[in-house]
């Protein structure tokens, strides 16, 4: 198996995960990262003189532990998670604020503050989530069916179709509804109070350019609610050494199975041989000028541009040309990081304590959500912006010097194309400060403590990381491309058209979010296509 050669495009954390597998079972894998660090958009950098923080990706949840124990990254390489005390605090308007998460009865006894009746729809609202969030998980760790091809989609559907069929009737309703409703329709099923229905709605739009009343919006909350930290479902975390800590002890443990990393390597395009049916991959040509011989090319990068910018386009068929050039990215994502010189006082909770360790949700009601992406459709970016901040540095101190800290703001909604032809280069500063604006709102004196900011516009997370469109997803999650149609329908199973060259990034099934799970899935299909079915099994079994 040693003369079987692979490349592959992209040292972000999927692409890492994959590279893993393949060395595991006998590949001879090489790694190709245009930037001088792995990590992709899961990186630890210093951002401010002794300050440093995860640059793009900013919490874990996701990452599933299948991939955990396979790489060994917390028994083997030293990996820590730390779970948030309580998963999101909500400020309000009005002087109130909720508390979300940590357990059941202080999460009732948080939401009895604006509703009994919401209180005591808790358990039966977690119960709906849990049971399809089991679905999805086991769904999201295989290959969806591929129907262009019967002998691997049968039993692809086979397996499906028996997971559906083991929900019950009202699981298969809710299902639907996740599916094909807005955020804002399906909470109001559930829940009577905005502070409730914005705790649980912000999931909806976050990496998502859209409003809580946009149809499809209500599986993207979903979408954000099937991980776990440290073997606990549905809940949050925080990596000690911010996000960095996760890929660098994924690539020693791809460096240790025998994976070479090429750092400051970026790739020029993808090798094709033959034509149609007959194009096959040959390797990779480099910016350097040199070449990269590979008989199998695996992308950890947004389909978009390893269609459009790396793979001849001579080489793939009509068709699929013109539907990936529809394929649609652009998540809405502004991400600033922070140096402050002290911690925030919200004026709904003042002093210090766990809601400083979890994440702050500045957007009180789904009107406040809805009115954020409409601005952003009209003029850019709304003047009221949707932010989650983050402190880190309340559970990890390696990352500020002592008495000081670091904040992670995650901003919506922020428009990719800018009208009148407004460059974001010009524009960075000005949603800079309204990003800032938008805290002190809540905690007066915020932004004098600010010592300090990376800010990272749609452009700039496009420019810096390969995000097409600034998309933290790798495309959009919408109903038209997810499972197997993403990307798109007859190459949702991780192959593309041509032969050898295979995808496992976000922009491929299960999606966005920091999970290693489109790595792990693509790994396992390229075996399979090598007929190495049984060093697979092993290899992803651990043997």
């Amino acid at each position: 198996m040693r003369n079987q050669r692979v490349a592959v495009i992209g040292g972000g954390h999927n692409g890492l995960v994959c590279a893993f597998y393949l060395a595991r079972a006998g590949y001879a894998v090489d790694v190709f990262e245009r930037r001088g660090v792995v990590g992709g958009a899961a990186v630890t950098e210093e951002f401010h003189p002794g300050f440093r923080n995860s640059t793009a990706s900013y919490t874990v949840s996701l990452l599933h532990q299948r991939v955990i124990d396979d790489m060994g990254l917390q028994a083997r390489y030293g990996l820590r998670i730390l779970e948030r005390p309580v998963s999101n605090f909500i400020p309000m308007d009005d002087g109130r604020y909720l508390k979300m998460g940590g357990s059941l009865p202080k999460t009732q006894a948080e939401v009895t503050k604006f509703s009994a009746s919401d209180a005591q729809q808790l358990p039966a609202y977690y119960e709906m989530l849990d049971g399809i969030g089991d679905l999805l998980r086991d769904l999201a760790i295989e290959a969806p069916p591929e129907m262009m091809s019967a002998l691997r989609s049968l039993p692809r559907a086979f397996s499906a179709g028996r997971r559906m069929k083991a929900l019950n009737l009202e699981q298969r309703r809710d299902l639907l509804d996740l599916f094909t409703e807005s955020a804002r329709q399906f909470l109001d099923g559930w829940f009577e109070s905005d502070a409730v229905k914005a705790a649980f709605g912000f999931d909806s739009v976050v990496g998502n350019f859209a409003s809580p009343d946009s149809p499809g919006s209500a599986y993207v909350l979903l979408h954000h609610t099937f991980g776990g930290v440290n073997g606990k479902k549905g809940i949050w975390g925080h990596a000690v050494g911010g996000m960095g800590a996760i890929t660098q002890a994924m690539a020693q443990a791809c460096t240790d199975a025998g994976v070479k990393i090429h750092l400051d390597e970026p790739v020029k395009q993808v090798l094709v041989s033959g034509s149609g049916e007959q194009a096959r991959v040959r390797g990779l040509a480099l910016q350097s000028g040199r070449e990269a011989g590979a008989d199998i090319v695996v992308a950890n990068c947004n389909p978009k541009l390893l269609y459009r910018d790396l793979v001849p386009a001579d080489a793939l068929p009509a068709d699929f040309v013109r539907r990936m050039a529809r394929y649609r990215c652009g998540s809405g994502t502004l991400r600033m990081n922070l140096a402050l010189s002290e911690l925030p006082r919200f004026s709904a909770l003042p002093e210090q304590g766990e809601h400083l360790a979890s994440g702050i949700i500045l957007a009180p009601t789904l009107d406040y959500m809805d009115r954020a992406y409409q601005d952003a459709r009209a003029d850019g970016w709304s003047s009221q912006p949707i932010v989650e901040m983050l402190i880190p540095s309340v559970v990890d101190d390696s990352l500020a010097p002592p008495g000081c800290h670091v904040a992670s703001l995650f901003c919506q909604q922020f428009a990719w194309d800018l009208p009148e032809g407004r460059s974001w280069d010009d524009a960075r500063d000005t949603v800079a400060d309204l990003a800032i604006a938008t805290v002190e709102r809540f905690a007066p004196g915020f932004g004098q403590s600010v010592l300090g900011r990376l800010t990272l516009t749609p452009l700039d997370l496009e420019r810096r990381f390969g995000l097409v469109g600034g998309d933290i997803m790798h495309g959009h999650m919408s109903l038209d491309q997810l499972w197997a149609a993403r990307p798109l329908l007859g190459n949702g199973d991780y192959r593309s058209p041509i032969a050898g060259l295979y995808m496992c990034g976000a922009g491929t099934h299960p999606g966005g979010g920091v999970s290693g799970l489109p790595g792990h899935n693509a790994a396992r299909e390229v075996m399979r296509d090598g007929s190495l079915w049984t060093a697979a099994r092993l290899a992803l079994a651990g043997h």
